[in-house]
């Protein structure tokens, strides 16, 4: 594996007056129909002098090897001057956004769902992006999936299934997300890519279930509401048969109290508006 190895070389200011002496040189000299002279420093010039100049902008690098062996990486922004002979390959330093597809996946439980996440990324260690790995851009699209594929594949999309799950893909965002950025940070250091950030951008069921999934979240939440108000209706019921039998209203047999409660019940817990009825005879009529 190669390691990074940061070089500095000398400033190309100096080489570049060089560089316009050689060509005023070797233009007088022909002029003057020196052409022996002439021509040596114009090839000079042109094939040792000129072709070791680079500029290296902001937030650039460039990767520097001589007949396949790796010289270093300039990361200092500025006009240098290197060996002619050597390769030069622009390695961008900048903080890269991802933004991957929708992929359909299994869910923990084997529920199809549709996933994507973005992730913030730039390469750190530009010998190991160059020359560990074919192509850094491929690698980071095809890694970037398959850790969001396993991370989908180990939590559930919710917990209506699996109530002792702890983390959920739907509810666990902050943590979810710290696990994608941690397995991000582990495929992809093999390629010097540092991870900045990797969030989860789109998650929800499957088309094929997802009118399934919502009539169960509506029935669940219907459910729960039920199970509120049977809570509330015999707890007024209760203090209703209390207050009764404290005051001395009224005596009511354990029928009466039956048909009282079951009456109550029935206002209490309907969806419906009630319609009263008066009783102008006796208790039992």
């Amino acid at each position: 594996m190669y390691q990074e190895k940061i070089i500095t070389p000398p400033s190309g200011y100096l080489t570049f007056v060089l560089f316009l002496a050689l060509l005023g040189g070797g233009i007088f000299a022909l002029a003057t129909e020196h052409f022996a002279i002439g021509a040596i420093a114009l090839g000079l010039n042109f094939i040792l002098v000129l072709p070791g100049l680079i500029i290296n902008n902001p937030n650039e690098s460039k990767v520097l090897t001589l007949f396949g062996k790796y010289v270093g990486t300039v990361k200092t922004d500025g006009f240098f001057w290197v060996n002619p002979l050597t390769v030069k390959k622009k390695v961008s330093l900048k903080a890269r956004n991802l933004n991957g597809h929708q992929i359909k996946v299994n869910d923990k439980l084997g529920n199809p769902i549709e996933i994507a996440a973005v992730v913030v990324w730039q390469v750190q260690e530009t010998a190991k992006a160059m020359f560990a790995v074919e192509d850094y851009h491929q690698y980071v699209n095809i890694q970037s999936e398959a850790a969001v594929r396993h991370l989908a594949n180990i939590f559930p999309y919710d917990n209506f299934e699996d109530e002792e799950a702890t983390i959920t893909l739907k509810d666990g965002a902050e943590k979810v997300s710290s696990l994608l950025e941690a397995e991000l940070s582990e495929r992809l250091s093999r390629a010097g890519i540092e991870v900045v950030e990797a969030r989860i951008s789109h998650l929800a069921y499957a088309q094929e279930i997802a009118s399934a999934m919502l009539q169960r979240q509506q029935a669940t939440a219907v459910i729960a509401a039920r199970k509120l108000i049977v809570e509330g209706a015999v707890g007024m019921v209760e203090m209703a048969l209390e207050r009764l039998s404290e005051k001395n209203i009224v005596e009511l047999d354990e029928e009466r109290k039956a048909a009282m409660v079951s009456n109550l019940l029935v206002v209490l817990c309907g969806d419906r508006n009630v319609q009263p009825v008066v009783n102008t005879g006796t208790l039992y009529n």
